[in-house]
């Protein structure tokens, strides 16, 4: 099974983070955002994983920290569970339409992070959380994932549905690019033979 368990704890932040990569994506998501619980909750749902998260941080500045921290140890996790991504697909691309809003992501687990965000933006914050916070988050998510993120919400005249888009996008690549492939046999998908670059994965 593709279990992975995470805890990281700064101080600036507490994140436990437990994910199951073939679960039916349920979630458990506990941060002092309710916006960014609704986002978690798209992720783990439209991806088919199992999430559990709790999130605690210092709040009373801003949600900065915890934002970041959770991205980086929900990709570890996910990453972790990867082990040395034997037989996925390793790529995986999504569109999600959101109303009138359209999203897409693309993802390689390429072991190179990198991320190429284009989220179109036009408010400072949805609720309390201010929403350049989600740029750090995908940031980080990627170097914890080790992979490649390319994220656009192409159009889109409400900024919630927009970022939900994304979100829901994210998911489905999420979803294509960890499935595993049985005519890979279990083959690393690189004609290198490793997908190096991996915190914690052995070459």
């Amino acid at each position: 099974m593709r279990l992975a368990e995470i805890s990281r704890n700064t101080n600036e932040t507490m994140i436990e983070v437990v994910v199951d990569l073939d679960g039916n994506g349920t979630a458990e998501i506990d941060t002092k955002s309710a916006f960014f619980n609704h986002m978690l909750e798209q992720l783990t749902l439209h991806s088919l994983m199992d999430v559990r998260l709790k999130a605690r941080g210092d709040e009373q500045i801003d949600f900065h920290h915890m934002i970041e921290d959770s991205g980086y140890a929900l990709g570890q996790a996910i990453s972790q569970a990867l082990g040395k991504r034997q037989g996925i697909a390793r790529y995986g691309h999504g569109y999600a339409p959101m109303d009138e809003s359209l999203a897409r992501a693309v993802i390689d687990f390429s072991g190179r992070p990198c991320l190429h965000a284009k989220l179109g933006i036009t408010v400072e914050k949805i609720g309390a959380l201010d929403t350049e916070l989600f740029a750090e988050f995908f940031q980080s998510l990627a170097q914890g994932l080790g992979a490649a993120l390319h994220i656009e919400s192409f159009y889109g005249v409400n900024n919630h549905h927009r970022i939900e888009g994304v979100f829901k996008a994210l998911a489905l690549a999420l979803r294509m690019a960890i499935t595993v492939d049985e005519r890979k046999q279990m083959n690393v998908p690189s004609t290198k033979g490793s997908l190096a670059g991996i915190a914690g994965i052995e070459n």
